[in-house]
């Protein structure tokens, strides 16, 4: 029996690393390999959405990696989700987008959620997924979106601290809001392990794993 493949769409060079640990951990036996176009977001952040001209350029990935004979396709930025859905249903492969099944566990573990990130054009698609995605499962939701201003300014620039700093106050507060967090971005996920045992008083849900999980429960 042919050994399945799972192909891998990153907007940063700095993903494949941290999905490959991911999938050597979870998915043995299936193998793997990466688009990368770190272009795509910082088109995004320019032009300030999702435009046609990069959906476009979303879906020609999505059909590079289809022809080049994955099984399965795991898109792992959330910015570009939309352009992800709107491709899928024109894909002979199934195409996921990353935070499909943080957004449905989520809804599941409670119903104040609350939704933190470092960018806009990556807050208000996770947001609206996760209200599609409680419609779905047919739960009323209270949704609550915290945008940690200057975090991502501060990581680009190299100020790892402040980012961190930034992200952990915005935790802490929303944390008392709320049933359940969900991370926006993949690049927060370390810090939730640096916070103390009082301040992680709800779930917080990073979407890498619960990708890979979900892709482990189909594939294998």
């Amino acid at each position: 029996m042919k050994s399945k493949t799972l192909a891998l769409i990153h907007t940063s060079a700095t993903l494949v690393p941290v999905f490959a640990a991911f999938c050597k951990e979870k998915l043995p036996g299936i193998a793997t390999f990466n688009i990368v176009d770190d272009s795509l977001v910082s088109g995004i952040r320019k032009r300030g959405s999702l435009t046609a001209d990069i959906a476009r350029r979303v879906a020609s990935y999505i059909g590079s990696a289809e022809a080049g004979g994955a099984d399965y396709i795991l898109v792992t930025c959330s910015s570009i989700g939309p352009a992800v859905e709107a491709t899928a249903p024109f894909c002979a492969v199934p195409v996921l987008r990353v935070d499909q099944p943080m957004a449905d566990k989520a809804v599941q573990a409670g119903r104040r959620i609350g939704v933190i990130a470092t960018l806009p054009t990556t807050l208000n698609p996770t947001t609206d997924l996760v209200h599609r995605r409680a419609a779905v499962a047919g739960k009323e939701i209270e949704l609550t979106s915290k945008l940690c201003e200057g975090a991502f300014e501060a990581l680009m620039s190299g100020d790892t601290a402040k980012h961190d700093s930034l992200v952990a106050s915005a935790l802490r507060e929303l944390s008392t809001q709320v049933d359940v967090i969900l991370l926006a971005q993949a690049s927060m996920a370390r810090v939730v392990d640096t916070l103390a045992p009082a301040d992680r008083r709800v779930p917080i849900f990073a979407s890498p794993p619960l990708a890979i999980d979900y892709l482990a429960a189909v594939l294998l």
